[in-house]
């Protein structure tokens, strides 16, 4: 095993994936020469050559059109979106053709499509650059959402992502991309998609979560010495249910942290589900730390992202209730 970052991991991913199947294809802006805003194809084409990673012009809904039909008739297509926020313009080719093409057709076409994107804040990107729209996705029957917290998952999620068969949102937290080195094989290894992570046990509470959050909540539960069940999703959709249902049963209190707007966000609909399946063990309300219903900021990120105050104000709100 070798010590990586996500980017490193991401990388040495698809340069794998390529290697073994000539059929892999990538695309996206700026991704070949350039190798990427945040270089996570970096020397792919200089390797694979430019008929197997495309520059591609400033056009969202062309790369995305350009994948799923590339997917359609056999290729492997992994197309990147340059931020996640520029992906609204492909939204109808994503919601309407990608994620509805094997139930419109009776299962006789799937398009395995991965659509790779950076998303969430922590770079000081601005409005336009640190949006979290994975509720968007998450809403939309026929797509799969994942989204990885540290470089081990990250190869093993998007391997699994990539042999799933169906479309897949992969949304990479870029404030993780080189902030954690873990771990990571260099050989392709799985992990399981709708599969959460316990990555603490204690009885107290449980705090579910994902993405950039997940290392925030970590250090924030060691830091404080807080006996807490720790959730990392992993996968949006599928969501692990059962395993959030298993410790709110154990715990009897739940914190939801996540860095997307409150309303209608991911801890909406986890509330919802532990209220419908586990109501007669909860001991306290659930509570919910996201990001506000607002743009994202330009100068006050440390303002909108939940931080350690605001995760131990919840834990205590709920422990004490």
């Amino acid at each position: 095993m070798t010590l990586k970052t996500m980017v490193q991991s991401l990388n040495q991913t698809l340069d794998v994936l390529m290697a073994e199947n000539q059929n892999v294809i990538l695309l996206g802006e700026d991704i070949g020469k350039n190798g990427g805003v945040f270089r996570v194809t970096e020397g792919l084409q200089n390797k694979y050559g430019e008929g197997r990673v495309l520059d591609t012009p400033l056009n969202e809904l062309g790369i995305v059109g350009m994948g799923a039909g590339m997917a359609m008739y056999g290729l492997r297509p992994i197309v990147e979106i340059q931020f996640q926020d520029f992906i609204f313009p492909a939204f109808d080719q994503i919601v309407n053709q990608i994620a509805k093409i094997r139930y419109r057709t009776g299962n006789q076409f799937s398009v395995p499509l991965v659509i790779r994107t950076p998303y969430g804040g922590g770079v000081r990107g601005g409005l336009y650059h640190s949006q979290s729209g994975e509720s968007y996705f998450v809403h939309t029957s026929g797509l799969k959402v994942v989204t990885p917290s540290n470089p081990y998952d990250a190869k093993g999620l998007l391997v699994s992502s990539f042999e799933s068969g169906d479309p897949v949102i992969f949304l990479e937290p870029k404030r993780v991309y080189r902030s954690i080195k873990s771990e990571v094989p260099e050989e392709l290894y799985r992990i399981e998609i709708g599969k959460a992570a316990l990555l603490k046990e204690g009885s107290d509470v449980t705090v579910i979560t994902y993405g950039s959050m997940v290392s925030t909540v970590v250090d924030t539960i060691t830091k404080n010495r807080v006996n807490a069940d720790v959730i990392d999703l992993r996968t949006l959709l599928p969501m692990d249910i059962d395993a959030i249902i298993s410790s709110v049963k154990k715990t009897g209190r739940v914190v939801i942290v996540h860095e997307a707007p409150r309303t209608l966000g991911m801890g909406a609909e986890i509330s919802a589900l532990i209220s419908e399946r586990a109501m007669d063990y909860l001991l306290a309300p659930i509570i919910r730390v996201t990001g506000p219903d607002i743009p994202f900021p330009y100068i006050y990120e440390e303002l909108y992202l939940p931080d350690e105050r605001r995760i131990m104000d919840a834990i205590s709100k709920v422990k004490n209730y």
